[in-house]
């Protein structure tokens, strides 16, 4: 059983899998084939063929087609063209919106059942209603509130293409923000190789923020004096929460109030004033504002971001909140014996927050874990852990907070 990359290949796709892609078998080895739904028949074209494992394989030509596909929201992503020229970012923009959650359901349901154990069934994943949202287009686009472009050597300004740091020139960004994308095409000169951030905070206004590969450098030839940051303001409810411009902000512009709404209501009930509360990788504080504003005394947030901590500290003030600049492994080993622990925030980066610190997390016996994921499978391996230490998953909902993309956010309380 050989091939090699550029082969052509008639398959049929059987199944989806975490990341994006469709899966399909070819004379008994597993195909992961881009830009396809299960249920095609497709032409594809191998892409790597040197694993042992698997393949991989983007699609070229339907030819029997899902009634889920649609014509791509990018057309720069379109079948149509060339792999090799398709931009990612919209790796599901191919697919109706509605399937696309039914998919995003199906990854997560396949990663608790491989990773968690038995008995945990995955919600449906609820899309949110771009009626409450300002510029929110019905369709899944326009929500991009921040997002990158790269430069190239010859000063083609682009994103890249998929599984590449190939700069692809476009003609539309559908995902971003409207005042973003008017920012974008009214780049003019020809930018230093490196990146390029935009950002669109809750005042509406685009910032461009050049991040060249080589900084510039005085006439002395000492780098130049990187001046401090600007910080805006993101709002949620009647809330202000300062932060770097550059720094960590949920993309879609109700996320952060769809996030908070979820993690208050599945503290309902769980908030001990007498106890100490925890927000772990807490940022710039969202969800320690909101055990206290749901009657804790006690809060302690950690961060490993001295600035995003900073941030805390200040947009937490009148809660009288504790911020602490720490890695979140290390801090837990440092807190007291016998402290006792109420409710506990986790809202770990997109790897999990790992066995170390789940067997932390237990270990002060809190009342409950409510758990923020941004990946399926590192929350299913953690939940596999919290299970095996006799915790128990009572609430599980999950939101589509990044139409047409894989991506999507859980939210999970558990309880002993």
């Amino acid at each position: 059983m050989t091939s090699s990359a550029g082969e052509l290949l008639d398959l049929d796709i059987t199944g989806f899998a975490h990341g994006g892609t469709a899966v399909a078998r070819h004379e008994g080895r597993v195909v992961f084939v881009a830009d396809a739904i299960p249920g095609e028949r497709v032409r594809v074209r191998v892409a790597d063929a040197s694993k042992t494992a698997f393949w991989r394989a983007d699609a070229v030509e339907v030819l029997e087609a899902s009634p889920h596909r649609v014509p791509h929201i990018w057309p720069e992503a379109d079948i149509s063209r060339d792999p090799v020229d398709r931009v990612g970012g919209a790796d599901l923009g191919h697919i109706d919106l509605g399937h696309q959650r039914v998919l995003k359901r199906q990854v997560l349901q396949e990663a608790l059942d491989k990773f968690a154990g038995t008995g945990l069934t995955a919600p449906e994943v609820a899309g949110l209603d771009p009626s409450t949202g300002s510029g929110l287009a019905s369709d899944g686009t326009g929500w991009r509130t921040r997002m990158t472009l790269h430069v190239d050597d010859a000063g083609r300004v682009g994103p890249y293409a998929a599984r590449s740091h190939r700069v692809i020139e476009v003609d539309s960004l559908p995902l971003a923000r409207p005042e973003l994308a008017a920012a974008a095409e009214a780049l003019v000169g020809t930018p230093s190789a490196g990146r390029i951030i935009f950002v669109e905070p809750a005042d509406g206004r685009a910032r461009v923020l050049p991040r060249p590969d080589r900084p510039t450098r005085s006439r002395r030839g000492a780098r130049a004096h990187r001046r401090e940051p600007e910080v805006i303001v993101e709002k949620v409810g009647s809330r202000e929460f300062r932060l770097d411009v550059d720094g960590f902000w949920q993309v879609h512009p109700l996320a952060a109030a769809t996030l908070d709404a979820e993690v208050r209501a599945a503290l309902e009930g769980r908030v001990d004033p007498d106890a100490t509360h925890f927000d772990l990788y807490g940022g710039v504080g969202l969800f320690a504002a909101a055990l206290a504003d749901l009657g804790a005394t006690d809060v302690v947030t950690v961060e490993s971001d001295a600035r995003a901590t900073a941030h805390a500290e200040r947009n937490l003030a009148p809660l009288d909140v504790h911020a602490v600049t720490a890695r979140v492994d290390r801090f837990l080993t440092s807190v007291p014996a016998g402290s006792r622990a109420g409710t506990i925030v986790l809202d770990p980066p997109r790897a999990g927050a790992g066995k170390a610190v789940v067997e932390a997390v237990h270990g002060l016996a809190p009342e409950a874990v409510v758990y923020v994921a941004c990946d399926p499978v590192a929350l299913a391996r953690d939940l596999g852990t919290f299970r095996a230490l006799g915790w128990e998953a009572d609430r599980l909902r999950a939101f589509d907070l990044f139409p047409h993309s894989h991506h999507f956010e859980t939210v999970v309380r558990l309880t002993r």
